[in-house]
């Protein structure tokens, strides 16, 4: 198995102005390495004497690169085993990360899907959130989160407006945000009533890349294996054609899905970077069917020469380009789903070009993005 060449600082380069920056981080919790955490492992090294605030952290659960900042995390991390039941403690976050003392500073940067944007700066200290979405627990896809239970969802309601009147003052206390798409800007401003720039996230374009060898006889998903993900799509919609599809991932759906699916689906469970770089580069196609913030998945596939079949909304119609790198289908149903992996199926893909269309995401340009936002902000080359 080839194992995958992680980028370095030598592939890409920080602003000469981003030396001297006294930087603050802040980031929810620190508890995996999925897309945020590889943001923030961007800006560590970009920043490595920042110090990061965070909730909760796990050292065993993140990169050594960010294991080596300065980490303070909230008292939410004296409960025994908050590692693995922290969204239980949700009520809380909003009062924990408030209570922390920040240090002066040029310049604080939040990574933030829930209440990292609510740190308080020091009084002229300019704040520049990277939101990866509008918390989504209080504005979005709260049928998948509470289901169908008519108590839950009773109980839940006050909850959430207050969550969603905290999530709106909060933002104030930024002082330009960037959103991850176009569609979280559009949120951004539905929600906040803010504007926003667009800064993409990174792709690292050196760990994901073809061999230009033939596709196997298998499509593939990789996500986390929760409700709004919808999984259970796909999982129906295979079950009934018959065709191979590999799943990676885990989550709470991962013994429904099981039950659900038929001999033909295969679930890996995690797996290794080294191990997603072989399926991506041997399956035929990659599917992505739920509405996703932005999709860093469908760009992985995508540097690998994969193609992508994905639901027509949200991010994915920014990172997938229709006919060129995948195809689109309209109706979370499994008919339209099969529909357009038949489509996906019967064209041939230059897998060249696929790859080209990822490489616009790359981890220089998002610091390109970046660096324009922070020199706006702080009137200085």
């Amino acid at each position: 198995m080839n194992e995958p060449r992680h980028s370095s600082p030598a592939d890409y380069s920080f602003p000469d102005s981003w030396k001297t920056l006294r930087v603050v981080l802040c980031h929810d919790w620190l508890t995996g390495m999925r897309g945020g955490e590889r943001v923030l492992e961007l800006l560590c090294e970009a920043f490595p004497n920042a110090p990061i605030y965070t909730l909760i952290h796990n050292p065993k659960a993140v990169s050594d690169v960010i294991n080596r900042h300065p980490i303070h995390t909230s008292w939410l991390q004296t409960i025994p085993g908050i590692e693995n039941r922290y969204r239980y403690f949700l009520p809380f976050f909003p009062s924990a990360i408030g209570r922390f003392k920040v240090p002066e500073a040029d310049l604080i940067i939040s990574t933030s899907h829930c209440v990292a944007k609510g740190l308080r700066a020091r009084p002229g200290t300019p704040h520049l959130c990277y939101c990866f979405t509008p918390m989504r627990y209080a504005w979005l896809f709260r049928d998948e989160y509470l289901g169908g239970n008519s108590l839950k969802r009773l109980l839940a309601s006050p909850l959430l407006a207050w969550l969603r009147r905290w999530d709106r003052n909060a933002s104030t206390r930024v002082s330009r945000f960037a959103g991850i798409s176009n569609h979280i800007r559009d949120r951004i401003t539905r929600f906040y009533g803010r504007e926003a720039d667009v800064v993409y996230p990174p792709v690292d374009l050196k760990r994901w890349t073809p061999d230009f060898n033939p596709a196997g006889d298998f499509d593939l998903i990789a996500s986390a294996l929760v409700p709004y993900k919808k999984i259970d799509l796909a999982v129906a919609a295979y079950t009934r054609s018959g065709r191979r599809l590999n799943i990676v991932g885990t989550g709470t759906e991962f013994t429904t899905l099981q039950a659900l699916a038929g001999p033909n689906i295969e679930f890996l469970g995690w797996q290794s970077d080294e191990a997603l770089l072989e399926l991506y580069r041997r399956c035929r196609l990659l599917v992505f069917p739920g509405e996703e913030d932005f999709g860093i998945v469908p760009l992985e596939a995508q540097a690998c020469g994969r193609p992508v079949v994905a639901y027509g909304c949200g991010g994915a119609l920014e990172t997938v380009k229709d006919g060129t790198s995948g195809v689109f289908f309209m109706e979370q149903t499994v008919d339209a789903l099969m529909e357009a992996v038949e489509r996906c199926s019967a064209r041939t893909w230059s897998q060249p070009a696929i790859r080209a269309h990822a490489e616009a995401f790359s981890i220089q340009s998002f610091i390109n993005g970046l660096n324009t936002m922070i020199v706006t902000m702080r009137g200085k080359p």
